[in-house]
């Protein structure tokens, strides 16, 4: 087998071409006009300005800063947010086909592109219009990275045993405690905190906060070592003393279980949409490095093995875009769908990258055909936004309600 690195990366006319030959009519038809030329759009600077360096920051663990920039500069970086902020306004299915469309071409940068609207949007929601015209425009534009401060060290998918404290102090509150595996936190400019002002209250004292990120008292571990994602930085926050302004706290005291609630919504509907991106690049790169070899016939064994993939990645792709529609037509969405939206999605993503290596042999590993970085990025959309195992949990849950209900 030809192991030369795949051109579709450095030629962007190749890369839109493969690409849209792996486009299902099906899953299209879920998309209004609007949403396909949003994918376009995204697809096109993706090809130019994203896919040509992600082998290059996955290997050198360089920032996409340029990649993520890009996007930005298109206007490109706030779809569900009002244009008031600096946002178009668009759907969370345009958002869903944007996403899959950026980690298929580099995972890394769509976890900094998911990072600013997950920073952003629990100002959108819960914040005065006084910070939202402060901070969400720079996130938007590029300016300024945002980044999420919920897990800490003994608190990870359970936030009501957050640790870190918020004390009223002066006008406002003093914040102490750390938080690990936060994205973007050894450079972001904004960080939404989540934090307790009671400890003794459980969920009830979880509040939200908006910090920025030059404040005293703020100190930065150095970015971690990870499997994957590479050029998304990954780090500690230590806070002694932060002293944050009362007009800085998002809602009411107590408040914060519910800004996070409300917010996983569009982190899963994220995390969901790299799973299915990742499973399209997986899926993508086998079929280009066999067909390279063998031309379209394939043999059989890897024929109904690439079959079976495209099946799953057009069911991924149809429960992915049903979901997200979902969210859009509904002041309540069905939870027990948007879990097995990113339960279902996640597990794809991981599955087709091993499934994609295992078809191609000794040759899956190989870094230059791009498919053992699909594998490496995958795992991680497993444990963030919710792991997996919570999923299903929370799946199971939603189950024995529903069947409940009809007793």
């Amino acid at each position: 087998m030809n192991t030369a690195p795949l051109d579709i990366d450095s030629d962007p006319l190749a890369y839109l071409a493969h690409h849209e030959s792996l486009d299902e009519s099906a899953a299209d038809a879920l998309l209004d006009e609007r949403e396909l030329r949003v994918r376009a759009q995204v697809r096109d600077v993706v090809a130019h300005e994203v896919a040509p360096r992600a082998a290059t920051v996955d290997r050198t663990h360089e920032f996409v800063h340029e990649s993520y920039q890009a996007l930005a500069s298109a206007g490109l970086a706030g779809l569900v947010f009002p244009e008031r902020l600096g946002g178009t306004g668009d759907t969370n299915v345009a958002y869903a086909a944007a996403m899959e469309e950026i980690t298929a071409g580099c995972a890394a940068t769509s976890l900094v592109y998911m990072t600013q609207m997950h920073a952003a949007y629990p100002i959108l929601i819960a914040g005065s219009e006084e910070l939202a015209q402060h901070y969400i425009p720079g996130l938007l534009d590029g300016s300024s990275y945002g980044a999420l401060g919920i897990t800490e060290p003994g608190a990870g998918s359970d936030v009501a045993g957050l640790s870190s404290v918020a004390a009223p102090a002066d006008d406002g509150y003093a914040l102490r405690g750390s938080k690990t595996f936060i994205t973007t936190g050894d450079r972001a400019d904004v960080i939404i905190c989540f934090a307790s002002v009671d400890r003794s209250l459980g969920r009830k004292g979880i509040t939200a906060f908006v910090l920025n990120g030059a404040w005293d008292g703020l100190e930065r571990g150095r970015p971690f070592d990870k499997l994957g994602m590479h050029g998304s930085s990954t780090a500690e926050l230590f806070f002694d003393g932060v002293r944050i302004p009362a007009g800085h706290r998002l809602g009411d005291e107590g408040g914060g279980w519910q800004v996070v609630m409300n917010s996983v919504i569009k982190s899963r509907i994220s995390a969901a949409a790299q799973g299915i991106g990742l499973a399209r690049a997986a899926y993508g790169r086998a079929l280009r490095a066999l067909t390279r070899v063998h031309g379209p016939t394939l043999p059989a064994e890897a024929a109904f093995a690439l079959a079976t993939l495209r099946g799953r990645i057009l069911q991924g792709r149809l429960l992915l875009f049903g979901v997200a529609r979902e969210v859009d037509r509904s002041s309540a969405p069905d939870a027990g769908q948007i879990g097995i939206m990113k339960q279902t999605c996640t597990d794809l993503g991981f599955d087709a990258a091993l499934e994609a290596m295992r078809i191609l042999g000794p040759y899956g590993d190989l870094a230059d055909l791009g498919v053992e970085r699909c594998l490496r990025d995958a795992k991680v959309t497993q444990i963030y936004d919710g792991t997996n195992e919570v999923q299903r949990l929370l799946i199971a849950r939603d189950t024995a309600r529903k069947v409940g209900e009809q007793q």
